[in-house]
């Protein structure tokens, strides 16, 4: 059994690296005419190039990034042992840092919160579910980063109601690499 989980999460981290090195946002950029890693904040993901091109250029974005934390979740969970949840949990944590340090676009890449939520949504589908709708209320009252930001919070309380401590403390690691990405983020250029 434990070959068995040790074989899964190895093959979990590399497929989650792998899918989340996928540079969605440098791609769809590319299509308009715009690095995002030289526009703006610089950060190759959903809201830079939201500010730069509008919501509706951007939407590839923020499904492809979504997708790829929920692509790494569900492989990593189909691949487990019984019992061996963590796999998922490593499959989502190397999409995340795949988004963050892609192989595919020289290691510089986002902050990896899309990544998360979709991982998130397939690790604990109930939390996802009511920490999206708190999303969406707030985004469709115009408030899209505020209704973001409470959809992030809410997710560990909700998350601890349903499946306990445990894979709270997981899910407060793949947090953590979000917290690092922050930390190392660049500054906004002055114009």
């Amino acid at each position: 059994m434990r070959s068995a989980t040790v074989i899964a999460t190895a093959l979990a981290v590399g497929a989650g690296y792998l899918v989340g090195s996928v540079p969605v946002a440098v791609v769809v950029g590319r299509r308009h005419g715009v690095d995002p890693r030289s526009v703006g904040d610089a950060n190759p993901g959903y809201w830079n190039l939201r500010q730069q091109l509008g919501a509706r250029s951007a939407a590839p974005v923020f499904a492809g990034d979504a997708a790829k934390g929920a692509v790494a979740g569900l492989v990593g969970t189909a691949l487990a042992p019984e019992g061996a949840w963590g796999v998922g949990y490593a499959g989502v944590g190397a999409a995340m840092v795949g988004h963050a340090w892609p192989v595919f676009a020289g290691f510089r890449g986002g902050r990896s919160i899309l990544t998360w939520a979709g991982g998130a949504c397939v690790l604990s589908p109930p939390a996802g579910a009511l920490a999206v709708s708190l999303f969406a209320a707030v985004a469709c009252a115009g408030h899209f980063a505020w209704g973001a930001r409470l959809g992030v919070i809410a997710f560990p309380l909700a998350q601890l109601g349903f499946e306990g401590p445990h894979r709270v403390a997981a899910t407060g690691a793949l947090m953590g690499i979000i917290g690092l990405r922050f930390a190392q983020a660049r500054r906004p250029r002055s114009r």
